[in-house]
């Protein structure tokens, strides 16, 4: 196969791959990370760092889960995964970490913007919460949806956050 061919399908595929986008992982990991933000109820002598820690560490742990099942699960059974396939499943997962780093970033900066540790976990909750409502609005432009269709999974999704942001009310109180 000539250079310029091997290039042409080089850019065939990559360009299929971004057609095909999935932004579940994002839409996951948004709400993985409000999760852990209402599961951080005790920390310990420095809150903002062990949350940021718990959120990135448990971003990477569920990216290395969902690689794994997808590994060794779903492609095992088709063939037998070769390094290409592994990149590529581990870049297609990788918007899970993707999503908690935003919330991570708001814990971060709470300091500079004069929050306490409680304000900073509700500024956490907010941006991952508006980050499932982002990653939720992407995919769905990305294949083109009626703006209609935009509107249904942005407020399907911000109301799953909201549902969220119950628990923590509820848990809190």
């Amino acid at each position: 196969m000539s250079t310029s061919r091997q290039a042409a399908t080089r850019d065939e595929r990559h360009a299929e791959r971004r057609a095909r986008a999935d932004y579940t992982g994002g839409v996951y990991g948004s709400m993985l990370a409000s999760s852990v933000i209402i599961g951080a109820g005790t920390l310990g002598d420095y809150p903002r760092l062990e949350l940021v820690l718990l959120l990135l560490l448990t971003g990477l742990a569920f990216w290395i889960a969902h690689v794994h099942a997808q590994l060794f699960g779903a492609r095992l059974a088709q063939r037998h995964p070769d390094r290409r396939i592994v990149l590529e499943v581990c870049r297609d997962e990788w918007p899970i970490v993707k999503a908690a780093v935003p919330p991570a970033a708001a814990v971060a900066v709470s300091p500079l913007v004069g929050l306490d540790v409680p304000g900073a976990l509700w500024l956490a909750l907010a941006v991952a919460v508006v980050g499932q409502v982002g990653w939720s609005v992407a995919a769905a432009r990305r294949v083109h949806a009626p703006w209609g269709l935009v509107a249904v999974t942005a407020s399907v999704n911000l109301l799953l956050g909201l549902l969220i942001i119950a628990f923590k009310l509820y848990l809190t109180h």
